[in-house]
């Protein structure tokens, strides 16, 4: 709902705009105020897409924990993050909405398996705390999913909000901390 009231504003005032340029050439093409409101227009896509962009987390390689299939599963994430959004943006139904959390969630206990594996096989020593802070995670990540079916709109946007952040704090803060110890012992 609130994208699509964000979405009516935005075509609200594209209608304005037109109707202010077309009667200021109507009146007189030399009005400097009808160039400015139209160069306005012309730069609503631009201006739109930047601030719809900033909804989506894209990968930067300071991100990179150096272990090259830790990378590729945190993009994997990063991308099911990002179409969750993009399912969101778009009003594309409940279901939907649901079928991309879910597998999001599906794809980060993998990716949380894989990682934990790879403390254990190489000796971490921080295992058990990063461990639970994986547990945690997913905890929230369930009670927020229990939301979901009394009221989804606010469940689906908390969920996006939580792992967008959760995941670039966990993996520029306690990934990259087990990540140097990983790669000394031979991890890749």
């Amino acid at each position: 709902m609130n994208q699509q009231l964000s979405m009516f504003g935005v075509a609200l005032l594209i209608l304005i705009l037109i109707t202010s340029v077309i009667l200021g050439l109507a009146a007189g093409p030399t009005n400097p105020l009808t160039w400015l409101l139209l160069a306005f227009l012309v730069a609503i896509p631009f201006i739109h897409k930047k601030m719809s962009a900033r909804r989506y987390i894209e990968w930067h390689d300071n991100y990179s924990v150096g272990i090259k299939s830790i990378d590729q599963q945190h993009k994997k994430l990063i991308n099911l993050i990002n179409q969750l959004q993009t399912a969101v943006d778009y009003s594309t139904g409940e279901e939907f909405e649901r079928e991309a959390l879910d597998a999001l969630v599906d794809y980060t206990r993998t990716h949380f398996s894989y990682e934990e594996s790879l403390m254990q096989e190489y000796g971490y020593p921080g295992y058990e705390p990063h461990s639970a802070e994986h547990q945690k995670m997913i905890k929230e990540v369930e009670d927020i999913l229990a939301e979901y079916d009394k009221d989804h709109e606010q469940a689906i946007l908390r969920a996006l909000n939580f792992l967008k952040e959760w995941l670039i704090d966990h993996i520029n803060g306690t990934d990259k901390q087990y990540s140097s110890f990983l790669i000394e012992k031979g991890a890749e």
